[in-house]
């Protein structure tokens, strides 16, 4: 697999969402934060606070963020709960059969879920969380009062909603329907939800219309400034999942480059001896 590497990309403060035909949605390059200590131990206290209540990690002992730089007092001081130890595994309380009575299906274990939506030379798994945890809206007709643009219907509410501030989402589809008589004509539906989660509908007929149809959304934040921290913190805790999916990644990749010029060097004193050998011949 082919994870795309780029540098931080600037924050927007509107998002602009363009749909795909089959449904989804284009990824979002998540900003590379994978070798940022900080960042990473922020993600860390973000996915104990907000994530592992009901997500487990049971790959990950809590020892292993020492990685990131965190000391075992710093662990125990903000990223264990009373009767957690440093060497337990990030489990949860909740059991299967108590989730699945409460949302329907047990929420999965996040331990290599970087690693899971991965695809094949195309959007990495950290790009995924990102765009999915910035793609949540209120929806008053849904039992968690919220629906996902990137997985719509999801059974899991918005556990970010303070860090993210109120925003309106605005969908423009563009489709063909049948009226009474069976005859097709073309309809363009604009759908705006506000903060609180209520929607108003206005439908415009496209008389002459010879597209396809498409789908579109937009964000837009009532605080900039408090949504540009909230991107920052998905950032962070994206890039802490992609490490936590991987967490021999970083010193594989320091190992590779050094293999890599040994590999050079033993191939410029090869082709010397090799040189060296037949120069008599010549």
């Amino acid at each position: 697999m082919i994870k795309k590497l780029l540098g931080a990309l600037a924050l927007s403060l509107t998002c602009t969402l363009t749909f795909a035909a089959e449904g989804g949605v284009h990824l979002d390059r998540a900003p590379d934060r994978i070798t940022d200590l900080s960042a990473l131990q922020n993600g860390a206290k973000l996915f104990v606070n907000y994530c592992l209540n009901c997500h487990s990690a049971s790959s990950m002992r809590y020892n292993k963020l020492m990685d990131l730089g965190l000391t075992e007092a710093d662990i125990k001081k903000n990223l264990l709960f009373s009767r957690d130890k440093v060497g337990d595994l990030m489990t949860i309380s909740m059991t299967h059969e108590d989730a699945k009575k409460w949302f329907g299906a047990a929420p999965p274990d996040l331990s290599v879920i970087a690693r899971a939506k991965n695809s094949n030379f195309g959007p990495s798994g950290v790009d995924y969380i990102y765009t999915y945890l910035r793609s949540f809206y209120r929806d008053t007709t849904k039992k968690t009062g919220w629906d996902n643009t990137v997985f719509p219907s999801v059974a899991m509410p918005n556990v970010l909603w303070e860090l993210e501030g109120p925003r309106s989402y605005t969908s423009v589809q563009v489709h063909e329907v049948s009226d009474d008589k069976g005859a097709a004509h073309w309809t363009r539906t604009t759908k705006v939800f506000d903060a609180s989660g209520f929607a108003t509908v206005k439908n415009e007929a496209l008389p002459g219309y010879e597209g396809e149809s498409s789908l579109s959304g937009r964000f837009d934040s009532a605080d900039p400034k408090t949504f540009s921290q909230f991107e920052s913190n998905v950032a962070d805790l994206s890039n802490f999942l992609g490490w936590m999916a991987e967490p021999g990644q970083l010193l594989r990749k320091q190992i590779g480059v050094w293999v890599m010029l040994f590999l050079f060097l033993f191939l410029f004193v090869a082709i010397r001896m090799n040189h060296a050998y037949w120069k008599h011949v010549r």
